[in-house]
């Protein structure tokens, strides 16, 4: 009875739908998401100051581009910066000399990968090294926060200004890619591959009705997706990239074949948001050989937590020593901000917006390695960690 009703009402449906001028009730719908692939496909240039505007009108870029369709708005944004992020990574090899390296270093010709950014001599260089690492999110090697890039400059949303002034001063630089973690197939490729082989051995006969009832469905369900997703939209699936699932693993990949290999006697790292606890998980996970390499940390804004990562306290006690966190604050640069964590010293990015942490600190970032390079090569105690800087905690 309940199969018989369910027929009746599915049948009812189709009909209903297909008096429906389908075509008609497009034109209602937003536009389709076909965007450029360009930046000058999008009318749009960085200018001398690193600064994105409008070819034409000079002006910044507008995200509302057409009222009242936020979604289609947003992919149009996100389609740039899928440019951007291109944009950023020819940057890193044209205007800053880095070397794309793959990963996994033994990956075959047909699994995922990703990839870092080195400098020339960042394994060999003997006296200084910086590593890089940013936050979660959308943002890709050499980013610091993809809004900035559009909205304010190349300056203050890219690690860019980091990387020219750390290879100024002596140090080779790698830049993670922690989020980086997979590819995207398409799931009807994936099926199409996974099937193709499927029923060679069968029937004719039982082929040919299968094939006709799989045509009939495929009918149906190309009717029905017309209206569910109007822009046929991919279905996509991910195939994660081994070693390197996640910002933790990435880290932990990246130090065991490349950071550790280094003949750096001074390691530095600069670490923004999610990526203080990719390095709080690296602690973790290669305490001793951290400890031997690297000399001081600089976190921007970051959100590690040393009591949910269960950090122990000979590690709350390294950081204590050896990392400084820039934390978003109206205070004035470098200003000492209370901290109910006994993990490293606080003090003020000289602004209370997250994403500009990075940026904001930088002069400071870069004194800060200075004087803990100093200090340690006169067997001292990192100067900074002694000075106003430093946050006096309880011992635990």
């Amino acid at each position: 009875m309940f199969i018989f009703l369910y027929a009746y009402v599915e049948a009812k449906v189709v009909n209903l739908l297909s008096r429906i001028d389908l075509d008609e009730l497009m034109k209602k719908d937003e536009p389709p998401f076909d965007f450029p692939d360009t930046l000058e496909g999008f009318e749009y240039a960085f200018n001398e100051k690193g600064q994105l505007r409008h070819i034409k009108t000079g002006e910044p870029f507008v995200f509302n581009y057409r009222e009242d369709l936020h979604r289609w708005n947003q992919k149009r944004y996100e389609a740039l910066g899928e440019i951007i992020t291109r944009y950023v990574y020819e940057l890193l090899e044209s205007d800053c000399n880095l070397k794309k390296i793959s990963i996994p270093v033994d990956a075959t010709e047909s699994e995922p990968k990703s990839f870092i950014f080195m400098s020339e001599d960042a394994l060999t260089n003997p006296q200084k090294l910086m590593v890089l690492i940013h936050g979660s999110g959308v943002v890709r090697a050499g980013q610091w926060a993809r809004r900035l890039i559009i909205n304010e400059d190349l300056d203050s949303g890219t690690q860019i200004p980091f990387i020219k002034r750390a290879m100024d001063e002596g140090y080779g630089v790698i830049v993670l890619n922690p989020n980086e973690n997979y590819i995207e197939v398409e799931k009807q490729k994936m099926h199409k591959q996974s099937s193709s082989s499927d029923g060679t051995d069968e029937p004719a006969g039982k082929r040919e009705r299968r094939d006709k009832v799989s045509k009939e469905t495929k009918k149906r369900r190309d009717f029905y997706e017309k209206y569910r997703n109007p822009q046929k939209e991919k279905e996509m699936m991910q195939l994660f990239i081994r070693e390197n699932g996640s910002p933790e693993e990435h880290a932990v990949y990246v130090w065991d074949h490349f950071i550790a290999q280094a003949s750096a006697e001074n390691v530095f790292f600069v670490a923004h948001s999610y990526g203080g606890l990719a390095f709080v998980e690296l602690m973790i996970q290669r305490e001793a050989d951290v400890k031997s390499k690297v000399t001081a940390v600089a976190l921007t804004d970051s959100v590690h937590n040393v009591w949910h990562q269960e950090a122990g306290k000979t590690i709350r006690e390294w950081m204590r020593e050896n990392c400084c966190n820039w934390v978003s604050s109206s205070e004035p640069l470098d200003t000492s901000v209370e901290s109910m964590l006994p993990d490293c010293p606080r003090v003020s990015a000289g602004t209370d917006r997250h994403e500009l942490t990075s940026w904001k600190s930088f002069p400071s970032i870069f004194k800060f390695f200075a004087e803990a390079s100093e200090a340690k090569s006169s067997s001292q105690k990192p100067a900074l960690t002694r000075r106003s800087h430093r946050i006096k905690h309880e011992e635990l």
